[in-house]
């Protein structure tokens, strides 16, 4: 399970709705399960997301079973899910990754 923090004045795309629109319109098909956010694509087989206080909790299993294409695919639809919903690039989300571990805060 990954957190993955919210930019300031992004908080909004945390609402239920929100999130389940985005989900479907990068992902294709969304459902809900026990309250979280249930979708499949590509490689990703599930992904599960749902919003905890002031961040985004994903769950996600990945198929080693895909083509080349399909994985860049994938990674190219879950990079743009995340940035969407949480404001930051992934390059943006490494920095605060790399920056948080060095802190002993992960």
């Amino acid at each position: 399970m990954q957190e993955y923090e919210i930019r300031r004045g992004m908080s909004d795309n945390l609402a239920p709705d929100r999130l389940k629109a985005t989900m479907q319109e990068i992902f294709g098909n969304v459902e809900e399960k026990d309250g979280r956010l249930v979708s499949t694509f590509g490689a990703l087989r599930p992904l599960t997301a749902w919003p905890d206080k002031k961040s985004l909790r994903v769950e996600t299993q990945m198929t080693r079973d895909v083509s080349d294409e399909e994985a860049m695919q994938t990674i190219k639809a879950y990079n743009s899910f995340l940035e969407r919903v949480t404001g930051f690039t992934a390059k943006e989300r490494g920095k605060r990754a790399q920056k948080k571990a060095k802190d002993g805060k992960l």
